[in-house]
């Protein structure tokens, strides 16, 4: 039994690693190594072209330099239409429990067994050297290198969809993208030809409310919610299925930055999100995101009082619990940005047996869209053979050529049926592991229509209105009314503002008090229900990866300062020491305490809390920074904690204020818990 537990073990260890080997495969390192030409000629000269005489003609048969010209030349690939600013890393799915009884996918079965993944985040709207803070819809794309092939789940940080038939598409993009006549502006909403959009296609007012939330500008990838947004289904091996709607819940739990600070934060460093993400993998802090399944039952279908083939409609979690079956976890970055991540070829039609479709129209639309995307904008058909978007197993198909063809096929024959190879490649039995599609009875007549059960615009987006807490309701207000303030037809302002009035009435008013509109006469809508996994007030609260900044200066205690990064670094949160200059303070011996960032280096915008030690000479420009640091971050609601020889930079009304701690000594531990809370909404910041 010992011998069979260790083959075992033995056995899962080679899976886990069976990606990594197939990548290393693809790695080239070039330290040390002789420069030679594509074709692997040694190349004696890289600086100066082949010419006729010093200063004559450069020659045709310059090889080198004309694949080193062309190569250049060749090497931009088409930005994606969407989501074409993003980052990646590769991790690990773990299963909690087995999921037999609901699907026959192989990754669900074993919770002992681990499966390799890839992860893409990314912003919708946006070039691709667009900020990463900008108010948008987030991707999430991952990829299971299953034993059965790749599975691919292409969702958002959103839970619906601004269309609901994919013929749309086209048209969403095309208005949220930069206007046609001036190109203006980059990775934003606030522009007329969107909001004209949004006001003549209803469907759309959902998944806005969703955008103008604080979900449009999360803290971070790692603190963002993730869903499949359509609805799948599980497939068992008796052939029976169950719908489901799939979740990545974070593990830090679900928290944003406020409006002022998002902005900020693009230009003081437009990279925040994709560095965040590669800090926490270098330093041991993997993102980490629990997989959840709503799973609705075939029978129930038509149950509830929303349809569940809708994609601009969530199920409730208080009606449909969100099941924790397992947990991703991001622990590598990649090698090479290019190579793995604008490489990577998502598509939602990349299922495994076991995982089916349903005929939610969004859907069905993107099954081919995303492929025809890949095709064009990686050249070719065999974007499958780069190394990110490889499966865990070599294919076996008649598919032959093609653009950059890298497989070598030794059989003669390329068709089937066929006698000169035995029929091989042959095709699989669905009980020995072949693709089966669910067999879903239809019977109906060819139609263009759009289903009434699909025509209730706004329920579900009154509901999550009425879910959110004070705090939530306001950053919709603001950012409803910043992005209409920018929209120049009063005309387009207007309409927006009428349905809004069919959502709620206290949001409508507040708008169009701030855009200069007139109430609409609309009928609020009577949907009365809430849900409190909608309100991010709700979510997880923890200090862990949270960026405190310590302002220090000559004057500052080495022992106390060694003290406190002693409990911030226990308690898993990243200190960064500031000061004007990155030089030793004259006190300090510590070579670890030096500043790691000046004033202008770092900001307050990058950082989650402020700690200022005792500092007894504080004057000149050491003082107006500190004092820049410190209204910055009073004003956007973070923790502050000074010791009393500089609370007199603040004033007595803002020492009173919530979220500020003035330390009389051994408050370290106090300081913690009070960075956990993250925000102290309540705190009036015109107290500063």
């Amino acid at each position: 039994m010992e011998k069979k537990n260790q083959e075992g073990m033995k056995n899962q260890e080679e899976m886990k690693n069976k990606k990594q080997q197939q990548l290393d495969a693809f790695r080239v390192d070039d330290t040390g190594k002789e420069m030679t030409t594509n074709q692997g000629v040694k190349v004696s000269e890289d600086e100066l072209s082949l010419k006729a005489g010093e200063r004559g003609p450069t020659l045709l048969e310059d090889f080198h330099l004309r694949e080193k010209i062309t190569h250049f030349d060749h090497e931009r690939i088409p930005e994606r239409v969407v989501h074409a600013r993003g980052v990646g890393a590769y991790g690990e799915f773990e299963l909690y429990e087995s999921m037999q009884e609901y699907t026959s996918a192989d990754f669900l079965q074993d919770p002992s067994k681990k499966t390799p993944i890839f992860v893409r985040f990314s912003t919708v709207v946006g070039f691709r050297g667009s900020p990463d803070t900008v108010r948008d819809v987030r991707g999430m794309a991952v990829k299971f290198y299953t034993d059965e092939g790749n599975y691919d789940i292409v969702g958002n940080n959103i839970p619906v969809f601004f269309i609901q038939d994919a013929i749309k598409f086209p048209d969403l993009v095309h208005s949220i993208k930069p206007e046609p006549d001036t190109e203006v502006p980059q990775a934003a909403a606030a522009h007329d030809t969107f909001w004209d959009f949004v006001a003549n296609n209803e469907e759309s007012a959902h998944t806005v409310i969703w955008a103008m939330s604080p979900r449009g500008v999360p803290r971070s990838y790692r603190m963002m919610e993730g869903f499949g947004v359509h609805t799948f289904r599980f497939v068992n091996k008796e052939g029976k299925g169950t719908f489901i709607k799939i979740h990545f819940k974070p593990v830090l739990g679900v928290h944003s930055q406020v409006w002022d600070e998002t902005q900020k934060v693009a230009g003081k460093n437009p990279d925040f999100h994709r560095v965040d993400l590669y800090e926490a993998i270098d330093s041991g802090n993997y993102p980490e995101f629990e997989v959840g399944v709503q799973m609705l039952a075939e029978e129930d279908e038509f149950s509830l009082d929303f349809d569940i083939l809708d994609p601009t409609k969530i199920w409730p979690e208080e009606d449909i619990p969100v099941k924790i079956i397992g947990k991703i976890t991001l622990n590598q970055r990649v090698d090479n940005f290019f190579a793995e991540v604008e490489q990577a070829a998502f598509c939602p039609a990349n299922i495994v047996p076991g995982i089916d479709f349903t005929n939610d129209p969004l859907l069905q639309g993107r099954l081919f869209s995303y492929l025809d995307t890949q095709l064009i904008r990686l050249g070719g058909p065999n974007f499958q053979e780069i190394p990110v978007n490889r499966p865990l197993h070599q294919p076996h198909n008649n598919q032959r050529d093609g653009y950059h063809r890298q497989a070598i096929n030794s059989s003669k024959t390329a068709y089937h049926n066929n006698s000169i190879n035995s029929n091989t490649p042959h095709t699989v039995a669905p009980e020995k592991g072949g693709f089966k599609h669910y067999q879903e009875k239809i019977d109906a007549h060819i139609i263009r229509a759009r289903s009434d059960s699909f025509k209730d615009h706004y329920s579900q987006t009154a509901m999550f209105y009425n879910s959110m807490s004070d705090v939530e309701k306001q950053h919709i207000i603001d950012g409803y009314s910043f992005e209409l303030s920018k929209v120049k037809s009063q005309d387009i302002r207007q309409q927006v503002t009428n349905t809004l009035g069919n959502i709620n009435e206290d949001l409508m008013k507040a708008v169009a008090d701030n855009i200069g509109t007139k109430y609409s006469d609309a009928k609020p809508s009577e949907y009365k229900k809430t849900s409190k996994a909608l309100s991010m007030e709700n979510t997880v609260k923890k200090p862990d990866t949270l960026k405190i900044g310590v302002i220090i200066g000559d004057e500052t205690s080495e022992e106390e300062l060694e003290k406190l990064l002693k409990v911030l670094k226990d308690a898993n949160t990243m200190p960064e020491l500031i000061s004007d200059t990155l030089g030793m303070p004259k006190n300090f011996s510590n070579e670890d305490h030096k500043p790691t960032h000046t004033f202008a280096s770092t900001d307050p915008v990058l950082l989650d809390a402020l700690y200022i030690p005792k500092i007894t000479d504080l004057k000149g420009k050491f003082k107006l920074e500190t004092q820049r640091y410190l209204m910055e971050t009073f004003t956007h609601f973070k923790p502050i904690m000074v010791t009393e020889s500089v609370k007199s930079i603040l004033s007595s009304e803002a020492l009173e204020e919530e979220g500020i701690l003035v330390s009389s000594g051994n408050m370290e531990d106090q300081f913690v818990n009070h960075i956990s809370e993250r925000r102290y909404w309540n705190r009036d910041i015109t107290k500063w």
